[in-house]
């Protein structure tokens, strides 16, 4: 394993975390007598796998159901010294309700102490105005030796990660940022200028599902898998410190292996596949589009009918290009469902409205609502919730 120094925590963070989504039993607290042997012997596996590969930062969430609970009964068994512990409470509004859910975290995973507490789902400006009150509790708890640094995680518009980054509150921040989504690189430069670690959020599932890539992305990226290349691309940018790999079981660590012994040659395999991607989307879609699409759209806020313009045309993009129609179906139809986590709406009453005043400084004005409709048409099905809230 490859360590980078996770910046002003000093902490040495393996360039992969054993993120702590996908080997949980259920999305929702439950018994743990509940819990079938298999499930949680599963979980277990997968966390000694993690550590004996030197994957020693273990991630998880208060609202990641069963996870937290399950990994308490291992993580007090292991030599705690060795671990890097992580675990992320929403904020509330009242700060007393925060520390109360804190309060349930480290009851579930029995430990005295976590070392990396962040503010989970900082995703609008409205949580943000009052995570500073949170922060503040977290603050306490690092005062009382219960938490060694504080940092946040987001799925935010640039604007307010930015906010949260610039407040010079944290010591970290998790955040999305992968090949097919580049737009948060300027909240990492900023971080990087007040020394934060940089934690990537879901690479393999939200950068794509390359776990079960199409046969296009597959021979885009040869002689790499689309893991790593994504891995690599994401690795060769030194302000990035580690990658979330979601183990679902032991061996979901075995591809994103490959990346280490890369690593040095990235300027070898990555420009070459890079051209390919370009080229591919530039072939389909059109250079003046690819180039040009996202200029002056309007936010989800500003359009008729709160229709999530760019999230909309961007897995459209996606999915003509690189058929990545599955990828396209799980994120466009958590839209109207996702709450703060992905706001904004579907384009399934696109012919009901009229755009051409939004539209009125986008060079596609002409052209977008029927790419909205197309996009209706390929992806649209049925509504799904947030993994947390099904």
């Amino acid at each position: 394993m490859l360590y980078r120094r996770f910046g002003r925590t000093e902490l040495q963070m393996p360039v992969f975390s054993c993120g702590g989504m996908r080997y949980q039993y259920k999305w929702q607290d439950v018994d743990f007598k509940d819990i079938p042997p298999a499930q949680q012997e599963n979980l277990e596996n997968t966390i000694y796998r993690a550590i004996e590969l030197g994957i020693n930062h273990i991630e998880t969430a208060r609202f990641y159901g069963t996870s937290e609970m399950q990994l308490g009964q291992i993580l007090p068994t292991l030599a705690r010294e060795k671990l890097i512990v992580q675990t992320k409470v929403t904020p509330f509004p009242d700060p007393q309700d925060f520390r109360k859910t804190f309060e349930k975290s480290m009851a579930y995973l029995k430990l005295d102490y976590v070392d990396l507490l962040s503010l989970h789902g900082i995703n609008n400006q409205e949580i943000w105005n009052y995570s500073e009150k949170c922060w503040q509790v977290a603050k306490q708890l690092q005062d009382e030796g219960r938490v060694r640094y504080i940092g946040f995680s987001t799925h935010a518009p640039l604007d307010v990660i930015l906010t949260a980054v610039n407040s010079n509150l944290f010591d970290y921040v998790n955040l999305h940022w992968y090949y097919i989504n580049q737009y948060n690189w300027n909240a990492i430069e900023a971080a990087n200028k007040l020394d934060m670690g940089v934690f990537i959020i879901s690479p393999s599932n939200k950068g794509g599902l390359l776990y079960q890539p199409s046969q296009k992305l597959i021979d885009i990226c040869q002689p790499l898998s689309p893991i790593v290349f994504n891995n690599l691309f994401c690795l060769s940018h030194p302000q990035v410190h580690t990658l979330s790999i979601g183990a679902a079981k032991p061996t979901d660590f075995d591809e994103h292996l490959k990346t280490l012994q890369l690593l040095d040659r990235a300027e070898e395999f990555l420009p070459p596949i890079i051209a390919k991607w370009q080229k591919t989307a530039v072939d389909i879609l059109g250079e003046n589009w690819c180039k040009t699409w996202d200029e002056n759209l309007p936010s989800w806020e500003e359009t008729p009918g709160n229709v999530n313009m760019k999230t909309i045309l961007w897995l459209l993009n996606l999915a003509l290009a690189y058929d990545m129609v599955d990828y396209g179906k799980m994120r466009y139809n958590l839209l109207g469902n996702g709450d703060h986590w992905f706001p904004g709406n579907r384009a399934d009453k696109v012919t009901e409205l009229n755009f051409s005043q939004c539209l009125i400084h986008s060079p596609h004005a002409d052209k977008i609502p029927a790419m909205l409709a197309q996009a209706h048409e390929l992806l649209g099905g049925v509504e799904v919730k947030r993994l947390s809230a099904s």
